[in-house]
């Protein structure tokens, strides 16, 4: 970790807050259960336990991994659907093969990423190539759920493949950390990926002993995932660790420090930041399906079940 990287991040643009930006305060710092998801593969559930005003317009994210597999271990998921929103795979390690029921797939590995619309719904499949099946070897991601306002919830599907090398690349003053913004305006620098809703989505590697403030829009809210590693958050120095997120309140700037000795499998305090305007709608959510009424919610299943998401192509037997 990471796979895009660059060996002098102080020849990178530069992104320094404000003197007079207010600090967002911490509100809370929580601890990611471990689990399983698809066939079997190991994730933690970042958001676990945060109360979703915070969390607003986000739904949920998995940490996939980091796993070493031995040969024959490495796993994906069934076919599914989903409908009403967005989902967004971020794989830092390894290799993950996509296809829909539309016809539509590919391959995101080392660093790719690759954004889903579900929109008015599909079935979709994730795999590990049968390479990587044969082999084993190292697998890390992440998998985030976006929620789509309303008014875009029946939209056609969409699909953005974002390769590694599109990140826009950011540093802070001294150099400190390395910042990949992969959606969003981050202080006037647009990363690769395109939002119904208003986010921002960052991946930071803080160096040890790096303490960064990073300007961050007023109208968002304020989320750092713990990807690996040890620091603190916030100006109060609240400790965090791999797999905690840290929440934080209103206000124009964040704080995240590295701390001076990391351990050896983590060289630098790896952090997933997320802001994105609270679309402050209803939500009606069951597994696969993310809607505004129980109603909507209804209609999601019925035409799951009417086979109206599509269906899964005959390649795969069924």
């Amino acid at each position: 970790m990471p796979a895009v990287t660059v060996e002098n991040p102080l020849t990178l643009p530069r992104v320094v807050a404000d003197a007079d930006a207010v600090q967002r305060p911490v509100l809370a710092v929580t601890t990611a259960p471990s689990g399983f998801e698809g066939e079997g593969f190991p994730v933690r559930r970042a958001f676990a336990g945060i109360n979703y005003k915070h969390l607003d317009p986000f739904i949920m994210m998995d940490q996939m991994g980091e796993v070493e597999y031995a040969a024959g271990e490495p796993k994906g998921t069934p076919w599914h659907p989903h409908r009403g929103f967005e989902t967004v795979t971020y794989i830092i390690d390894g290799t993950f093969i996509h296809q829909d029921s539309n016809g539509g797939g590919g391959t995101i590995t080392n660093g790719d990423t690759q954004w889903m619309t579900a929109g008015s719904g599909l079935l979709h499949i994730e795999t590990p190539p049968e390479s990587l099946v044969m082999s084993g070897g190292l697998f890390h991601g992440l998998q985030l759920w976006v929620n789509l306002p309303a008014k875009d919830k029946m939209k056609d599907p969409r699909y953005q493949d974002i390769r590694g090398g599109q990140v826009k690349l950011l540093t802070t003053g001294d150099g400190g950390a390395l910042l990949r913004v992969i959606a969003g305006d981050f202080d006037g620098h647009e990363g690769p990926g395109i939002t119904h809703t208003p986010i921002t989505m960052i991946h930071a590697s803080v160096r040890p002993g790096a303490e960064v403030t990073l300007p961050w829009r007023e109208e968002y809210n304020g989320l750092a995932y713990v990807l690996a590693g040890r620091g603190t958050v916030g100006t109060d120095r609240r400790p965090v660790r791999t797999g905690q997120t840290a929440v934080f309140g209103a206000g124009s700037a964040l704080t995240l420090r590295a701390d001076e000795s990391q351990d050896g499998h983590a060289r630098d305090l790896e952090v997933v930041l997320l802001g994105g305007k609270p679309l402050r709608e209803p939500m009606a959510h069951y597994g696969p399906f993310v809607m505004n009424t129980r109603a909507e919610l209804q209609q999601a299943f019925e035409d799951f079940q009417a086979g109206r998401l599509g269906t899964v192509p005959a390649v795969h037997g069924m």
